[in-house]
């Protein structure tokens, strides 16, 4: 174990995930049960065999995990590799993790309030000298710290080392039972484990009026993605998140139709879907007077966050008072008319510029083999060449970028569809630094980067018209190369060029003002990095409520494309099939559509579950709608 027999000395090494040192505790495994070093199961057939930690299986195994208490006799540093696996398990509230803690620390320690992800599980180390008092024994953790997730379930990157210590005392006196007595807040485990034992969820709240009134003046969905534990009661937990209400970063844009204080009227109690795929969930008091529009809404929250959650979904959600009558009822059918969803309406065509520079579309259906054509209107005529463009969300005005990169016309996409020069002008002496790709939002609104490095501005026009509005991005550090809404119209997305290299910000969009015949003042605020793990991002899209596909490379590595969320996490599995020199990237907001890219073989893309498809040899600036 690389310590003495009480404790003293070398540090332990542990490792968590690969590279993990085996561990003197045993291990038992059943067929489906996977058991860690200091954890053990609870097999409902076959034999147990012991095996060593070093046969851990995969992170992504769909395996559970049950704690084994301290062994009598157990010396200290085994307490504290013991209680670090404890933390690794699928017990719901740590009780084998709390027997390795004094009764007062277990007191004091709540597990719940934060998780600190390590990129290689926490190494543990004797204190030397320092760490042998007339009191008990000190150990160290360390590690590359690089996220955390807070109580409210939120995942944010953090890129820091990370340093505590574990303090243990004997129980009773000299020759007593070590304890932990003095520990870190909350958990900490390795990233491997953090992907086994976690799954991201998107809650959805509306956008606050000031913020997503959509252009048919319904309040935008908004994805507030958290984290929860996988295999203990994901449903359950992940309501009780929903009424808690939106997280921090998101909480001035978005709203929610539950009333503050509303909860569970038994919060013990799990919620499980019946036979018909139906939920039903009782609240506490605090919804009992709720009428039946805003107990729609509610409950139209809770199909779309509950989509993901189940084998075979929830389709029907029903409110009962704190009495136990019934509030309302809600199907999954009847959901998108009070809350459409991003994917009730896919887009009918993905765009691109042709080889004359024109705006062209086809059949956004994965198997569609028509060829593209002109889009209709003076946009899709060549008179005017583009090198870049941007469609409306509901495809019936498209904006574009001279070829030259000074300015930026708008016009409808109807066969009279005229062409207007937007009140814009780049003055950057670089084509390069001149206007980026423009984007719309889900109001009508839109956006546009100045990439001139004298006199670098974010621009907003109200419904694609009129003079622009410079917005405030004070906060961030940097020159913004690209835009793109998302589709809520509460986040964008940033490349963002400083010391030669690009990254990817996403800022929340906050709106003030803008009365009748009144322009708003609108800022992007809280700017949070949602690729730290690239060393370079040079191509982005949104793909989702709360995900966006990316290109660029990590420290050493070569090009590759992935998806990642917005808060700054990736899940496993989301590296995509390579492809040569990819210059640009589109993705709908509907995750079924393929996606589109600009690389070596021109424009190409990538229906589900297939490999890249090349449309045209010749083309650029792909884009969906938005």
């Amino acid at each position: 174990m690389g310590a003495d027999p009480d404790g003293r000395g070398r540090g332990t090494g542990r490792r968590t995930g690969r590279g993990r040192r085996p561990l003197r505790t045993g291990l038992l495994l059943t067929g489906c049960v996977s058991l860690l070093a200091g954890c053990a199961s609870m097999p409902d057939s076959g034999n147990l065999k012991s095996v060593d930690a070093s046969q851990r299986p995969d992170s992504q195994s769909q395996v559970r995990v049950y704690a084994m208490p301290p062994r009598e006799g157990a010396r200290a540093v085994e307490i504290v590799q013991g209680f670090l696996e404890a933390l690794t398990s699928d017990d719901p509230q740590f009780a084998m993790a709390r027997k390795y803690l004094t009764s007062e620390a277990s007191k004091n320690w709540h597990p719940e309030r934060s998780t600190t992800v390590l990129a290689d599980g926490p190494n543990t180390s004797a204190d030397g000298n320092a760490g042998n008092d007339s009191d008990g024994r000190t150990f160290s953790l360390t590690g590359r710290e690089v996220a955390t997730v807070d109580e409210q379930h939120a995942y944010r990157p953090q890129e820091r080392q990370y340093k505590q210590t574990v303090h243990l005392s004997q129980q009773g006196g000299p020759g007593g039972p070590w304890r932990i007595d003095r520990l870190p807040p909350g958990v900490v485990l390795g990233e491997s484990d953090f992907q086994r034992i976690y799954r991201s969820v998107n809650k959805y709240y509306y956008a606050t009026r000031a913020s997503g009134m959509g252009a048919d003046g319904q309040r935008a969905l908004v994805a507030d993605p958290i984290y929860i534990r996988q295999r203990i009661d994901p449903l359950t937990e992940t309501v009780k998140s929903l009424l808690h209400g939106p997280t921090n970063w998101l909480d001035q844009v978005a709203d929610s139709s539950f009333s503050s204080g509303t909860k569970l009227k038994d919060p013990d109690k799990s919620l499980t879907p019946d036979d018909q795929n139906k939920l039903t969930v009782q609240l506490n008091s605090r919804a009992d007077r709720t009428g039946q529009r805003r107990c729609s809404e509610m409950a139209a929250q809770l199909l779309f966050t509950l989509q993901d959650l189940t084998s075979s979904g929830v389709e029907e959600v029903q409110l009962q008072r704190s009495n136990g009558s019934m509030l309302c009822v809600l199907s999954e059918e009847r959901a998108e008319s009070i809350a459409p969803h991003r994917t009730a309406d896919r887009p009918d065509f993905q765009y691109f510029i042709d080889d004359k520079k024109r705006l062209v579309r086809m059949p956004a259906a994965a198997g569609s083999t028509a060829e593209p054509e002109p889009v209709l209107g003076a946009i899709g005529s060549g008179d005017q060449p583009l090198r870049s463009a941007a469609v409306s969300r509901d495809e019936r005005r498209a904006a574009g970028v001279s070829y030259d990169g000074r300015s930026l016309y708008v016009g409808s996409l109807d066969a009279n569809g005229e062409l207007h020069k937007a009140q814009v002008r780049s003055k950057a002496k670089l084509e390069e630094d001149r206007l980026s790709t423009p984007s719309w939002d889900g109001r009508g609104d839109l956006w546009v980067a100045d990439r001139d490095p004298k006199r670098p501005r974010l621009l907003w026009f109200g419904q694609g018209e009129g003079e622009p509005l410079q917005v405030d991005v004070s906060g961030l550090d940097g020159h913004i190369e690209e835009v793109r809404v998302s589709a809520d119209g509460v986040r964008v997305a940033l490349l963002v060029e400083k010391g030669g290299k690009k990254s990817l910000w996403i800022g929340r969009v906050e709106r003030a003002g803008g009365g009748e015949g009144e322009k708003p003042d609108i800022s992007v605020l809280e700017p949070t990095q949602a690729a730290p793990q690239m060393e370079e991002v040079t191509a982005m899209s949104w793909a989702g409520g709360s995900r966006l596909v990316v290109v660029g490379r990590e420290s050493g590595g070569v090009q590759q494309m992935r998806y990642v969320q917005c808060d700054g996490s990736v899940r496993p599995g989301t590296a995509l099939p390579g492809l040569t020199g990819v210059k640009e990237i589109a993705a709908s907001e509907d995750e079924r559509q393929p996606l589109v890219a600009h690389s070596d073989d021109g424009i190409v893309r990538l229906p589900t579950g297939a490999q890249w498809q090349t449309v045209v040899k010749e083309g650029a600036a792909p884009v969906y709608p938005g």
